[in-house]
């Protein structure tokens, strides 16, 4: 029957939902929180088996076609979960030593992953911004955890008044669209679109919304600041989850929404931001003494990267996008997630960096994680995040953009600074006082080095015999051309 292929469909975002509303019970309810942390793992699980299992199917669109599934929102669906899982698993020990392990947490996330899952599968300009709102609103909540800290609740302002002053543009842009093509679907809109100022006016606008939701400069000016405000394990959440589901629902409305219209210019406003983004991202981070304000200047220097595969138009653009979010997601978690390690030892502030010297030997294998975890964001190989950096910019070749491509190698090769600079702290200055870290908890430790498997395994998983994660997402956009450069 069609309602079953329907809910068939959309299985992990239905046990997301699910699991958001029981923990929310049990939160009330005053069920132990480590009992509200498993059950939270469990559908996470749950749900990333079926995203999982949706990767290999059929594409095709369900729901009244308000919904797609298959291909990039499989994908997307996988990333976002994937994200969540481990952000959730490295967020218990964290959360419990600042004191702000609360079963409503768990709820939180969980409802703002069923909308980020919305947002990436959505094929429709309602779907879009119910799931871009579900999503928003949670991570207002969130923001402001540590409410009694006024980085806290500054970070909870700023995110609140600046999400929705986007979300207005995203809706007056919806409204204008709907108004030039008489409708909300995606190939429909494609259909009708017709080059009026009405259409492109809404176009304009709508990119204007996913902007600020990716941080591209200059719509970036909330990020350093709720980042820094945010609970270190979260804030890896809204870095990677939200920007992953956020970049998915981009490339679904540049392939299906937009066509070739003479004069647009979709591709070169693509690329006038990415450039401005990959350059201020990099250069404000260059000065930040604040890991964790470093690393959100970094993130924006990343969706700069992100913007270049965009702008590049191709299904070479849009596969290494794909890839470059699966690279940033366990990359980023991970540093995130050693920075949270440090932070919850109250020894000292660890989100100075002048206070990482000598830390290299405090905690060998946290060192080495983090080591790890940054080398590929600087996009060293034979690390994931290079591989992603290669695939972006090789699509930007294939389409005739070499400047576009030359000013991202450039911008990365500057990142490596302040990169590095963290790795000199760590091992070759010495420490200001003498002082013990605390152990990291079994399924935190473990959680980071799966990600640093993954962050090494899929740096050179692309020349080991067999299949590899750049030749299924080169089935969802079938290359032709660019298919030898994008296969190393």
């Amino acid at each position: 029957m069609d309602y079953l292929h329907d809910l068939n469909t959309f299985i992990p975002g239905t046990i997301v939902a699910i699991a958001g509303l029981a923990v929310l019970l049990l939160s009330v309810s005053r069920v132990k929180i480590n009992t509200i942390f498993y059950v939270t793992v469990v559908s996470l699980i749950a749900a990333l088996l079926f995203s999982v299992r949706d990767l290999f199917s059929p594409v095709g669109t369900s729901f009244y076609d308000m919904i797609a599934f298959g291909g990039t929102a499989a994908f997307g669906t996988f990333l976002v979960i994937i994200a969540t899982l481990f952000c959730v698993l490295i967020s218990r020990d964290y959360l419990d030593a600042i004191d702000h392990h609360y079963g409503e947490v768990y709820a939180m996330i969980l409802f703002a992953t069923t909308g980020m899952v919305g947002l990436a599968v959505s094929n429709n300009l309602i779907m879009l911004f119910v799931g871009l709102e579900t999503m928003s609103i949670c991570l207002y909540v969130l923001a402001g955890l540590i409410k009694e800290e006024k980085t806290g609740a500054e970070s909870a302002l700023k995110y609140f008044l600046l999400g929705a002053f986007s979300t207005g543009f995203i809706l007056y842009g919806i409204a204008l669209l709907y108004g030039a093509t008489g409708t909300v679907n995606y190939a429909e809109i494609a259909a009708a679109a017709d080059g009026s100022m009405l259409f492109l006016a809404g176009v304009a606008l709508l990119f204007v919304g996913f902007f600020f939701k990716i941080s591209a400069v200059p719509f970036h000016m909330w990020t350093p600041d709720v980042y820094q405000g945010t609970p270190t394990t979260l804030t890896a959440y809204f870095a990677t989850a939200s920007k992953a589901a956020t970049f998915v629902a981009f490339i679904l409305v540049l392939s299906r929404m937009l066509p070739e219209i003479e004069g647009a210019g979709w591709t070169q406003a693509l690329a006038v931001i990415a450039i401005i983004t990959m350059i201020l991202g990099n250069l404000i981070a260059l000065v930040q003494d604040n890991v964790k304000r470093m690393l959100a200047y970094s993130s924006i220097a990343h969706a700069g990267y992100l913007l270049v595969g965009l702008a590049a138009g191709t299904a070479a653009g849009y596969t290494g996008v794909l890839y470059y979010l699966f690279a940033y997601t366990v990359m980023n978690i991970g540093a995130f997630g050693v920075i949270a390690y440090y932070e919850k030892n109250h020894a000292l502030d660890f989100t100075d960096v002048n206070n990482y010297s000598g830390l290299g030997y405090k905690q060998p294998v946290m060192g080495v994680l983090l080591s790890v975890f940054l080398f590929s964001l600087a996009g060293i190989p034979p690390f994931v995040g290079f591989l992603g950096k290669y695939y972006v910019f090789a699509a930007a070749i294939n389409a005739g953009m070499i400047s576009l491509a030359v000013i991202g190698v450039l911008a990365s090769a500057a990142s490596v600074y302040y990169y590095l600079r963290v790795m000199v702290h760590l091992y070759f200055r010495e420490a200001h006082k003498e002082y013990d870290l605390i152990q990291p908890g079994a399924i935190f430790k473990y959680a980071l080095v799966v990600l640093c498997v993954l962050t090494v395994f899929y740096g050179i998983e692309p020349v080991l015999p067999g299949g590899s994660l750049i030749e299924l997402l080169t089935s969802y956009y079938p290359l032709s051309g660019s298919a030898s450069l994008l296969s190393p």
